[in-house]
């Protein structure tokens, strides 16, 4: 034990002395209590600015090859400033301390596309996304005023704007339905919309962005989406930094995924009518749709890219056809 613990003494001096050569301080490497022992062995990458966006944009792109397509920016592309960027011309800090303690996470699905530039797309993705079922309760990040809630049909589909106490902006995007209106005061963790696939959207998800002043923050820099959990009581908004990822793992993401596919299997969604909507786990059989994969139907089915090629004659290199009638059990 005792040279585990002279390890982790070894492995903190040195990242106070990073801290300094990269302009962060102390405080970047502050834990909530009640998660000190969770996060004890990532440790070594706590600093804003120790990860590279291009390289982990690359690396990210090889393990996420069945991403939507990025939504166009509301903030900047198609819409009126006065409408959504209302920080057009402002002033921005170079560097400003948040306070993040007060959250919520807006929903327990696992990331299904990080932030970042999108080679085969060219275009940014200015949050991430996050697995939801249609009708899946969305919650506020934070404190705060709705600002919008508005329909965008090249992206975002019915989506959210909130201000929050903190001087950040949440978006929620591609949602089934609103459950709060403009001006509407709401705390973390309250119900705000339902979960959807509205807009540019191939399968339900929601696209949340966190924003400071119009700048989109990468939500991995607040969030250890795998954890459930903020990384610090306090993010650290940098112009310098403000696109870095802060301890995201690939791998504790694909953990998290299992364990949330297996604690909460697809289930029919049933609107208020009480008729289900939409593909059911109940369906044996599913049309293919024109950009449609495997892992995509799989997903939305609540099966598997193996259990399909199985019961279908495929692999999974097989080509499909809008129209083809795939079995599903």
């Amino acid at each position: 034990m005792s040279l585990i613990n002279n390890l982790k003494n070894t492995l903190f001096a040195a990242l106070l002395i990073m801290g300094g050569a990269f302009g962060t301080s102390a405080q970047d490497f502050r834990l909530p209590g009640q998660h000190q022992t969770q996060h004890d062995k990532l440790l070594a990458n706590q600093g804003n600015a120790g990860i590279q966006v291009d390289n982990t944009t690359k690396y990210l792109e090889s393990l996420f090859n069945e991403e939507e397509e990025p939504e166009y920016d509301i903030y900047t592309e198609g819409w009126e400033s006065g409408r959504v960027n209302c920080y057009a011309n402002m002033d921005v800090p170079d560097r400003i301390e948040i306070d993040v303690r007060k959250f919520s996470m807006p929903h327990p699905g696992y990331l299904t596309s990080p932030y970042g530039y999108r080679r085969r797309f060219k275009r940014m993705h200015k949050g991430v996304d996050i697995k939801v079922n249609i009708g899946d309760t969305i919650r506020a990040t934070f404190d705060g005023r709705v600002r919008i809630t508005n329909f965008e049909r090249r992206g975002y589909g019915n989506y959210v704007v909130i201000r929050h106490t903190n001087d950040l902006e949440t978006v929620y995007g591609h949602l089934s339905a609103f459950l709060v209106k403009p001006d509407q005061y709401v705390k973390a963790g309250d119900p705000i919309a339902l979960g959807g696939n509205t807009g540019r959207s191939t399968g339900p998800h929601l696209h949340f962005e966190t924003r400071y002043m119009g700048y989109a923050i990468n939500p991995c820099a607040i969030f250890d989406f795998a954890n459930q959990t903020t990384h610090t009581d306090t993010y650290t908004f940098d112009k310098n930094t403000y696109q870095n990822a802060r301890n995201f793992s690939p791998e504790e993401n694909s953990r998290y995924a299992a364990e949330y596919r297996k604690a909460n299997p697809v289930k029919p969604y049933v609107n208020p009518t009480g008729k289900t909507s939409g593909r059911t786990t109940a369906s044996a059989t599913y049309k293919v749709r024109s950009g449609d994969s495997l892992s995509k139907i799989a997903s939305r089915n609540g099966t598997t890219v193996s259990r399909l090629c199985r019961l279908n004659g495929l692999t999974t290199k097989s080509k499909l056809k809008p129209g083809q009638t795939l079995k599903l059990r």
